[in-house]
């Protein structure tokens, strides 16, 4: 029977959860993603756990923060004055902005405090830090 292995075109069913359970991505009721191992599309940890896995297998498997988004940098953290964001925003914690760099490249960023006349802006992946948990289930394999 085949299995998976680097450099295949798998399609994968799967739900990620954080170590509390909380649910924070889903292909359920979607269709399964589609990617090609070994091209970094996905996670390391993710595309390991698929290895040796058969068509119609299911499991789970868990990643460590190290083989995800890896620790938190704390750098990408950092305090802005209110009056440098769009005069009609009413920054709210948990929003979402978007920096724009010199050379046209985008960030996403999260607010996490707000303070009288600046807010705290987090540039990390909203998973950095964290261990995650992916049930997946193997639905193509194409070599």
């Amino acid at each position: 029977m085949i299995q998976v292995k680097e450099n295949n075109t798998v399609k994968v069913h799967y739900t990620g959860k954080l170590s509390n359970g909380q649910i924070f991505d889903s292909s359920v009721g979607k269709e399964p993603i589609e990617f090609t191992l070994g091209q970094g599309q996905l996670i390391p940890g993710f595309e390991k756990g698929l290895i040796d896995m058969k068509l119609n297998e299911k499991k789970t498997i868990t990643v460590v923060k190290e083989e995800a988004y890896g620790d938190p940098y704390q750098e990408l953290i950092q305090e802005v004055q209110k009056s440098q964001l769009p005069q009609d925003m009413a920054p709210e914690v948990g929003m979402g902005l978007v920096s724009r760099s010199e050379d046209g490249q985008e960030r996403n960023l999260v607010i996490v405090e707000v303070k009288e006349e600046t807010v705290i802006i987090d540039g990390n992946h909203p998973l950095a830090g964290h261990e995650l948990t992916f049930d997946v289930e193997i639905v193509e394999i194409k070599e």
